[in-house]
């Protein structure tokens, strides 16, 4: 997208260069990428990093809304509400935030964002700062595109980090929370976040419970644990129907969530249809539609309990829609779809590419804070790993922006 210099990454690049980029990865973190990175940043114009900008204020000035709460109540299915939402020492909202951008072309033909999903839910917050200090490593970034926003370095990124998640506690009563962590593909950001951080990924079958109190083994002692970095998503457990622990996610017990598990649903697919933005494609709970849009064609069916585009409908008919049953409907989205525009220069052609920008929310601020972003890179029909298998020039990666 910065022409100047994606023609200078370019003619640097070379699969041997790529080989001994992601060899530098594996030698640092053995065994623990488990990922597709892309063989390139995405290079943000100042034109287009304004745009992302304005529609993420216009996103956050619905969710720092005096009603945002109330209006997200339903968003939490039954039965997966986890107690003690508000937190004196975190303040009554998130503290993570992912809005996920498609990069399009508006009817002038200039490069413009649309909304595709947002969370409140933390993302890779410790791998892309290594990443982006990997690809400078390796290749020719100029110092003045930047990965960060509003702070001046990885370093006092990290303070923020520290600051939000670990806090005034010692970093062995803070846990990063998954299930079976050293299974999971995105490892590498919790075995950063533990050489940052010095917190452990600990898995729910290992934590005790007594009383409200929770604990893990470490070392051979019990270490009581005071706050929960939560990674945890109630769909990953459903792949574990037989799975036996002392601790769930629902229980009443005496933690404080980082992150906690109500706003995984609240900032979701469920916030959409409350938006409305230049940058916000119409988005429409399907048991509000009494018409469907003569278009029909233009819109995607999502469901709004489903993990990383499982479940999503590309192309539907009105026959489809009635097929779904009264008493489901309300866990449907109808959005209208956006065209990826391929904006990225590969040796062999032009790539999609979806922007995440990524928060951090310390209590007592007005508003979250943004902090960097993610981005991933595709040749397939939608974003993510299943559709882009086989594909060189795809994956994840970081953007450097032209601020």
């Amino acid at each position: 997208m910065l022409q100047s210099v994606r023609q200078t990454y370019n003619q640097a690049f070379s699969p041997e260069r790529y080989r001994a980029f992601l060899d530098a990865i594996h030698a640092d973190l053995p065994g623990q990428l488990d990922f597709r990175v892309a063989e390139t940043p995405v290079f943000v114009p100042k034109a287009l990093t304004d745009k992302l900008l304005a529609a993420c204020d216009d996103i956050v000035d619905v969710i720092t809304g005096e009603h945002f709460k109330d209006l997200t109540e339903q968003a939490i299915p039954a039965g997966q509400r986890v107690p003690n939402e508000q937190s004196d020492d975190l303040g009554d909202h998130t503290q993570f935030m992912a809005i996920d951008f498609a990069i399009c072309r508006d009817e002038q033909g200039e490069l413009t964002p649309q909304l595709i999903e947002l969370q409140g839910f933390p993302s890779l917050y410790a791998f892309q700062p290594y990443i982006a200090d990997q690809f400078r490593a390796h290749f020719p970034i100029p110092d003045n595109l930047s990965h960060l926003f509003n702070v001046d370095s990885n370093d006092t990124y990290l303070q923020h980090l520290r600051r939000l998640i670990v806090g005034l506690c010692d970093p062995e009563e803070v846990i990063l929370l998954e299930i079976f962590p050293e299974k999971q593909k995105t490892r590498i950001d919790f075995a950063l976040t533990k050489r940052y951080l010095g917190i452990d990924a600990v898995c729910l079958t290992k934590i005790k419970k007594q009383g409200r109190k929770l604990y893990y083994e470490k070392d051979g002692r019990l270490v009581h644990i005071k706050r929960i970095y939560n990674r945890l998503i109630f769909d990953d457990l459903q792949n574990f129907p037989d799975l036996q622990t002392e601790f769930t996610l629902t229980d009443d017990v005496d933690v404080e969530w980082i992150g906690h598990p109500n706003w995984f649903f609240r900032i979701s697919k469920y916030t959409l249809p409350l938006l409305n933005s230049p940058y916000v494609p119409p988005s429409y709970y399907l048991s509000t539609v009494s018409e469907y849009p003569a278009d029909l064609e233009n819109y995607v069916l999502k469901p709004l309990y489903s993990f990383a585009g499982s479940g999503v409908r590309l192309n539907i008919s009105p026959a489809d829609l009635d097929a779904i049953p009264e008493a489901e409907r309300h866990n449907y989205l109808l959005q209208r779809k956006v065209k990826y525009e391929p904006v990225i220069q590969a040796p062999d052609g032009f790539i999609k590419c979806e922007i995440r920008m990524l928060f951090i929310w310390h209590k007592r601020e007005p508003r979250p804070l943004l902090l960097t972003n993610l981005a991933r890179l595709s040749r397939g029909e939608m974003i993510g790993v299943r559709f882009n298998k086989d594909f060189d020039w795809v994956g994840g990666t970081v953007c450097f922006f032209e601020q």
